[in-house]
């Protein structure tokens, strides 16, 4: 390989000492680009599709960089020349290809899929301005469109290029893909992004408004427009149609080619559905298969259903889309002719309301439809897997017990601890050497030093840097003044009710009124929030600006701030994500048991030494199991009786309020004066009033346990020893939440292709 050097005094007639950073960065990108042009592409008879409205990859180069095996010799090389590595990486922009869990998941799933040498590629869409770029005004979320893509980009635009039919117009797709290397892999997969070439950034009025109804320009702008209104759906279906007829077309030109006379497909191409946004996939394929190559519908059913993978991420009904079939009409009628064909099947053999693709108010049930006419389902985490069995999807497990499995989702370990926290690679290597960069398992090593002193002490030191280098970069980048000293609690993840950061904020006000009423913590609890709240998701943005508020009115109080820091983090993004995880000491993971699939935070963070404090939801059961019950936090009401609850509508948010002092007391300081003059008082009020009259995810019924397992967390952090053991059996115990065992796991037991 080329040394970079070398490849820059060729291409510019420059040193590296001579180029600013803008430029090496340009070089280091194109230096990349160039050794993965000629890496061959993964090949083998079955190839899987895994298609998702999301990949939140992060920044690219850092990443390339280690999976080619060559970021220590950059690194080094650069420093000879008088430049810093840290400082290239800064000006590379984050693609804003995605928003959550959900689409970093994907994104580790495909670099597992490179690394483990499968023919496996991810398909998405090229969002122009991703989800929005968040900035704070007035203690509120702002909106604004997040501009990534430019002249010198991973994008590598190609020649293909399909039709795409709709109801009033035919769209032409082009497709740029985005190399996927694996680590120290000799070959390469892609991120096949579909877009239009007439997308118009004109389009877009104050903050992220924009005209929904011209879909020949608006198509790729946004990802998950605003749905909450009819145009806003209608471009929803527009863009989910988009992206499964480019997957469909693409892999029945890919199958051919390598020789498939597609009665055979089955044997040739896979399809995995991350969640229900590509459900239209089923039906195009038949679509395809009938129209354009003149198989029998019958056959072409037959063909799809054996080549069609289903993973469930939720159990909430907002994300299990059903859509109006008059919507659907609306934009894709050919669609409906198959959608309707297929419900006619199920009708045939199934008299249950329960299991119907199109139910009595005439929407189409997307989840079901994938259930029905594929060959596997499965969840996330093995909670979540078994309340699908029996609970959500029983009426389908009673049908198709074959078809349900288990898939705990996982992390790729080389970017969340090798590159994001190199001072502990590199520790972890002195101690246990570096295979577990390649068999995840192999930390288990680390347990022979459970009880070393020594590594205890080595550990705080990594931890108390890695708080450094947060406080530099929050200063730099987010106005934050972090005291390093502090424990860093922190929460970082999409804002939802269900995941409860309101339950976090409740804990900072019953915090900050113990230290006014002189209860002082033995050392500053530093309390870190990071997310987004979706446009449309107005209770979201009332727990946002709340945070704000309570953020203003602590931080500035001299009283208090020397005990008690809250900041919410504006833009959080994997970048944010990077640098917090491996500064963190407490992981929050409160979720309302039964309503977190799986979580992969709370694995990022259990890797990096941070323990968790959390319900036992989604896979924190499995972190539990794992690490041991007594290395980890538990608190709150388990699943199976949250989900009684649900049923027998037995939780009344105002008998929790009304009966406890602690909790009225917190509530009701939502609406205090102090904290109203700094923010909107009808936010605060709508806040307080649902957490009084409705709170649907039940943010009371466990406040009280979460503030007494939040006691013990922080007391327990003044016995460093004890606490840098129950690291140690965190870290040891991380291993199972690869993402090279999930795919692994995904490939043994569903996809079947060669690896």
């Amino acid at each position: 390989m080329i040394k970079f050097s070398t490849f820059v005094q060729t291409a510019t007639n420059k040193t590296l000492a001579e180029l600013n950073d803008q430029d090496v960065y340009v070089q280091l990108l194109n230096y990349v680009k160039r050794i993965s042009a000629d890496k061959p592409k993964n090949t083998g008879k079955r190839k899987v599709y895994y298609i998702s409205a999301e990949f939140l990859i992060g920044k690219l180069l850092s990443n390339n960089l280690i999976n080619l095996g060559v970021y220590q010799e950059i690194k080094e090389e650069l420093a000879l020349a008088g430049k810093s590595l840290s400082h290239i990486e800064d000006i590379e922009p984050e693609p804003s290809l995605g928003n959550g869990g959900l689409g970093r998941l994907a994104s580790c799933f495909i670099d597992s899929m490179a690394t483990l040498g499968l023919n496996a590629e991810g398909v998405g869409l090229n969002y122009h301005c991703g989800l929005f770029k968040q900035v704070f005004k007035h203690n509120e979320q702002k909106t604004e469109p997040s501009y990534w893509i430019e002249n010198d980009s991973w994008l590598v635009p190609t020649k293909i290029s399909y039709d795409i039919p709709f109801k009033a117009f035919t769209l032409t797709s082009k497709l740029d893909r985005i190399d996927i290397l694996g680590y120290k892999k000799s070959t390469k997969n892609y991120l096949n992004l579909f877009d239009i070439k007439s997308v118009n950034y004109h389009l877009i009025k104050e903050g992220i408004e924009f005209d929904k109804t011209n879909i020949e320009e608006n198509l790729t702008l946004f990802l998950y427009p605003d749905d909450s209104d009819k145009n806003g759906e209608l471009l929803r279906i527009y863009q989910q149609y988009f992206m499964v007829s480019n997957a469909a077309q693409l892999l029945i030109d890919e199958a051919l080619e390598r020789g498939s006379n597609l009665h055979d497909l089955a044997d040739y191409a896979y399809v995995q559905i991350n969640d229900t946004h590509p459900s239209m996939v089923i039906p195009e394929l038949i679509r395809l298969l009938t129209e354009k190559h003149h198989i029998e519908f019958t056959e072409a059913v037959g063909i799809v259903r054996n080549m069609v993978g289903y993973t469930n991420h939720t159990i909430l009904a907002e994300a299990l889309e059903k859509w109006p079939l008059s919507y659907l009409e609306e934009v894709v009628p050919h669609l409906v002719v198959i959608i309707r064909k297929l419900d006619e099947l199920v009708r045939a053999e199934y008299t249950d309301p329960a299991v119907q693709i199109i139910d009595e108010h005439q929407r189409v049930h997307m989840a079901h439809m994938d259930i029905h006419f594929s060959n596997s389902v499965n969840g996330v985490a093995a909670l979540h897997t078994d309340i699908l069995k029996n609970a959500e999807l029983k009426a389908f497990y009673a049908l198709y017990p074959e078809k349900f499995n288990n898939k705990t989702n996982g992390i790729t370990f080389r970017r969340w601890l090798e590159f994001s926290n190199q001072e502990l690679a590199a520790y972890l290597k002195q101690l246990i050497g570096d295979g577990y960069l390649q068999d995840a398992t192999q930390l288990e090593k680390l347990l022979a030093f459970a009880d070393d002193k020594q590594v205890h002490q080595k550990l705080a030191e990594i931890k108390f840097k890695n708080k450094l280098a947060l406080k530099t970069y929050l200063k730099e980048n987010k106005g934050i003044e972090l005291d390093e000293n502090s424990i860093i609690d922190t929460q970082i993840k999409r804002f939802h009710e269900y995941k409860r950061q309101q339950m976090n904020a409740l804990y900072v006000i019953h915090k900050y009124l113990e230290i006014k009423a002189g209860k002082l913590p033995q050392r500053k609890i530093t309390v870190i929030f990071g997310g987004k709240a979706a446009p449309a998701y107005v209770i979201a943005q009332d727990i946002i600006h709340l945070i704000l508020c309570l953020s203003e009115l602590i931080n500035n109080d001299p009283e208090v701030n020397k005990y008690l820091n809250v900041y919410l983090v504006e833009n959080y993004n994997v970048s944010v994500a990077e640098k917090l995880i491996p500064a963190t000491d407490i992981s929050e993971q409160i979720s309302l048991a039964s309503k977190e699939a799986s979580g992969t935070g709370n694995m990022k963070f259990m890797l990096n030494g941070a323990l968790t404090l959390g319900t036992m939801d989604g896979a924190n059961v499995e972190i539990a199991e794992l690490a041991g019950a007594e290395n980890i936090y538990t608190f709150g009401k388990d699943s199976q009786s949250i989900i009684k609850l649900y049923e027998t509508a037995g939780y009344v948010s105002k008998d929790y309020y009304t009966n406890d002092e602690h909790i009225k007391r917190a509530v009701d300081f939502i609406v205090n004066p102090a904290l109203v003059k700094l923010g909107n008082s009808v936010r605060l009020e709508r806040l307080y009033n649902e957490l009084l009259n409705k709170d649907w995810f039940m943010t009371l019924i466990d406040f009280n346990a979460y503030v007494k397992a939040k006691e013990q967390i922080l007391a327990d952090y003044e016995d460093q020893d004890s606490w840098n053991k129950k690291v140690i059996q965190n870290i040891a115990k991380a291993g199972f939440f690869s993402s090279d065992r999930t795919i692994a796991q995904y490939n043994a037991d569903i996809w079947h292709c060669e690896g």
